[in-house]
């Protein structure tokens, strides 16, 4: 009999991925991580994770299955608070979710329920994954979830074929209606509890409050830089002096070199490095006709850069840049020779719709260039294409 260990978060995902591996034939262990000790910036009452570990408990012990919590929080606390706080300070926005699916669940989790004799470890996102052989080697397919408003393939963009090798997603061919109805006439605790919306693991967190651990508030300017400004248009006529060639796709990846002098001040702020690109609230700037976004921020002088209504150029790119370190193929035999290009849909968000794309691969990294203009390219943020269903590869938007 195969033995799994999965992942109890105390959701109602976990807890029927739990009972349809039971159903199916398999061992199943139940582990609850507990990846986080300061209450004081988790909202009360909001998934905290003693709550989440008691759900997980009454759910195993309604499966009748072994369980177990272990304490990952010095690791997650290294690998993915520290590099967050890094991040935001240079003016970056990380995506902690998917990283702690690389760093934690499918690194340090996955080693631990080795040690416990598992074959595999499961969790509840809704994805699928699919065996195939090319050329005499066995390669993994990781599939978008049956339910496309619940797709989690994005979360789990920066995982290696070995990772996803040990990994199972019971739940991938189902609606959540349909995971919540199994979970009821399971009569699990979870059947009705909402879907957590914080921290991996961690919690509803108050993120202001969370970056100020570390992050302290510095009052500085808010700029406003009117669409007709220079920058653009400048912009615009070099792009076309540059048809067709190389630097014309560089030129489409690249962010505007903002400076004080592009706008006017408009604002104060209490610290560039609590922002990001595409924001609208908290940036307390009335008497517009339109809302004002952010377009860009500048840590180092403590600047926010803005633009009025969701139509300014600053907002919508048409490309993007993924410096070759931080590119990452999920299906590597289907890697991007240098010098080559290839049409994929990509996206830069969690939940957006694909967007269709022309993928650049050259020495420096990859270029990512749409069909259309994207709204709030954000650096930090990790863009990831696919092939019909299937994510091929993801990085690190520069």
């Amino acid at each position: 009999m195969k033995r799994v260990v999965v992942g109890l978060s105390g959701g109602v995902d976990s807890s029927v991925a739990a009972y349809l591996l039971q159903a199916q034939g398999y061992e199943v262990i139940g582990l609850f991580m507990k990846n986080w000790h300061d209450e004081s910036v988790t909202l009360s009452g909001e998934c905290p994770w003693l709550e989440d570990s008691n759900d997980a408990l009454l759910v195993a012990q309604k499966l009748g299955i072994p369980f177990q919590t272990i304490d990952l929080s010095a690791a997650y606390k290294q690998r993915i608070v520290d590099y967050m706080f890094r991040e935001y300070q240079q003016g970056r926005t990380p995506n902690p979710d998917v990283l702690c699916n690389r760093e934690i669940k499918f690194d340090i989790f996955l080693d631990k329920a080795l040690r416990l004799g598992a074959d595999f470890v499961a969790t509840g996102h809704y994805c699928r994954k699919e065996t195939l052989e090319v050329e005499g080697r066995t390669l993994y397919r990781l599939l978008a979830g049956a339910d496309a408003n619940k797709d989690q393939s994005y979360f789990l963009c920066q995982l290696r074929q070995e990772q996803l090798a040990k990994a199972l997603f019971p739940i991938g061919e189902l609606k959540k209606g349909e995971v919540r109805e199994i979970a009821r006439k399971l009569d699990l605790v979870t059947a009705e509890k909402k879907d957590s919306q914080g921290l991996c693991f961690v919690g509803k967190v108050r993120l202001p409050d969370f970056l100020q651990q570390q992050l302290q508030p510095k009052t500085g300017p808010i700029i406003e830089v009117p669409s007709d400004s220079p920058i653009y248009t400048q912009r615009l006529q070099e792009l076309s002096r540059l048809n067709g060639s190389p630097q014309r796709i560089r030129l489409l990846a690249q962010d505007y070199a903002y400076q004080p002098s592009d706008g006017q001040e408009v604002g104060q702020h209490d610290g560039a490095h609590f922002f990001t690109i595409g924001q609208r609230k908290g940036l307390r700037v009335g008497g517009k006709p339109e809302p004002l976004f952010v377009i860009a921020t500048d840590t180092r002088r403590n600047i926010i850069y803005t633009g009025m209504g969701e139509q300014h150029p600053g907002l919508n790119r048409p490309g993007l840049f993924i410096p070759v370190a931080d590119l990452h193929w999920l299906r590597p035999d289907l890697e991007l020779p240098l010098g080559s290009s290839a049409r994929y849909d990509v996206r830069i968000r969690y939940r957006q719709p694909l967007q269709p794309a022309t993928l650049y691969r050259q020495p420096e990294g990859l270029y990512v260039i749409f069909d259309q203009a994207q709204r709030g390219i954000t650096p930090g943020q990790f863009a990831a294409w696919y092939q019909q269903d299937e994510l091929i590869g993801s990085g690190v938007i520069q």
